[in-house]
């Protein structure tokens, strides 16, 4: 019920069931199930008719494993063929123990536990540094839930919001934005809800509003933890009903939108605090997807980096330059503290002072000592360049970034022996 479309799975399992109430939640390729937990319960999960949660996978076995809801929360494999994983660890027989929010793997399926069973959370980046975190999202993609899309400022919640809608099929409608923290509240509810000639002083137009905008496709709500307590509302009756009335209009529109929201707000805080809405916050979450910062998905930088290198030169008309060896060693060791949003600034200030040529470090402008390390001596980076390509200099001059020339005459320069490739005499 997250979703505002009448579209519905085989069990409709989306329904949000109760404040409070945790859930049990599976996604595979073709399906997806989701199903309300209470303490002392046993879910067997399989590819079985007989099983409690059913998934019409051929890598989940008839009867694969078996949730006990606890407390504690545990998870057991029950003899499966292509086995059990939490946080892409195999599990062997017995139980054991699983997180609120930690990711285990049926087979070929992702299923997440969330909500409050009396057993500790999963850290906030547990599901995000998990290796099969694109999988994930792309399974969730693909599911009619509303995405709650928690993170740090700048940690990349808006890519993920845009990966979600791309690989959803969703993804020929429209994607619409709207940042809540951007706008006071009457202006909030203007944009959201759309407005009648005369609604209000200036209305001289009608205009509809952002819901409507985004029927057929995805509505993105960033900084959904800064909407005041009366759009709160005017949403939450938008979710239920399915219909938006615009302000000043009688007749309410009816409207088929998936909603995805982001925040950096811890919400559970602010429901304690009476400042965001319980039964609002249910409807967001219908799947909560946690984005680690930057500084915990180390392998994510240098991919992240080529790919604004390439978005940058072609929004400026130039052919993509390289980024050098040097260069992808230093965005390695930074610890970007802006997230995502840092690295995405840093590549496009670099490609101007690059002037179209390769970017070089000095092209970052980074402090060398806001990594909280020293550079190594030239001396010692040669000696581990040739280290990591088992004394081939080809190989070792790549990962420098230099010719073969330029590292044999460094060798000679620093009197390093010769090296010679693993395995001659």
């Amino acid at each position: 019920m997250g979703d505002l479309s009448e579209e519905k799975t085989r069990s409709h399992a989306f329904d949000l069931g109760p404040p409070d109430r945790p859930r049990a939640v599976v996604f595979w390729d073709g399906g997806s199930e989701s199903r309300d937990l209470v303490p002392g319960q046993e879910l067997v999960i399989g590819r079985g008719e007989e099983c409690d949660v059913q998934i019409l996978h051929k890598s989940v076995s008839r009867r694969h494993a078996r949730l006990h809801a606890g407390p504690p929360l545990v998870l057991e494999d029950l003899g499966s063929s292509n086995g059990t994983r939490i946080d892409g660890a195999l599990i062997p027989a017995g139980l054991h123990p699983l997180a609120s929010g930690q990711v285990a793997e049926i087979g070929a399926a992702l299923l997440v536990v969330q909500g409050n069973l009396g057993v500790a959370a999963a850290p906030l980046a547990a599901a995000a540094t998990h290796a099969d975190f694109d999988r994930f999202v792309a399974l969730i993609a693909k599911s009619p839930l509303s995405v709650l899309i928690v993170g740090e400022t700048g940690a990349g919640k808006e890519l993920t919001a845009e990966t979600l809608h791309r690989q959803s099929p969703r993804a020929s409608g429209p994607m619409v934005r709207l940042n809540c923290a951007a706008f006071p509240q009457t202006l909030l509810e203007g944009e959201l809800f759309g407005y009648e000639r005369g609604a209000f002083t200036g209305a001289v137009h009608a205009k509809p509003g952002l819901i409507e905008a985004a029927h057929g496709g995805t509505l993105f709500l960033d900084e959904v933890g800064e909407m005041p307590a009366s759009t709160q509302a005017a949403l939450l009756r938008v979710l239920e009903s399915r219909e938006v009335r615009r302000l000043g209009a009688i007749q309410p529109v009816a409207v088929d939108v998936r909603l995805l929201s982001a925040t950096n707000r811890d919400l559970d805080a602010l429901i304690a605090e009476g400042t965001f809405r319980r039964d609002l916050y249910y409807r967001l979450a219908g799947v909560t997807v946690r984005v680690a910062p930057l500084r915990a998905r180390r392998d994510r930088i240098i991919p992240l980096a080529k790919g604004f290198v390439i978005e940058a030169a072609r929004k400026a008309g130039l052919e993509p330059p390289a980024l050098v060896a040097e260069t992808l060693s230093r965005l390695v060791r930074h610890p970007w503290h802006g997230n995502v949003r840092e690295l995405r600034n840093v590549i496009e200030r670099a490609l101007a002072l690059s002037e179209g040529g390769p970017i070089e470090p000095v092209h970052l402008l980074l402090d060398a000592s806001s990594s909280g390390e020293h550079e190594p001596d030239e001396r010692q980076r040669v000696v581990d360049a040739l280290a990591a390509a088992d004394g081939n200099q080809t190989l070792a001059a790549e990962i420098l970034g230099v010719s073969r020339r330029t590292l044999i005459n460094r060798i000679e320069a620093y009197a390093l022996p010769r090296p010679r490739k693993r395995g001659t005499s």
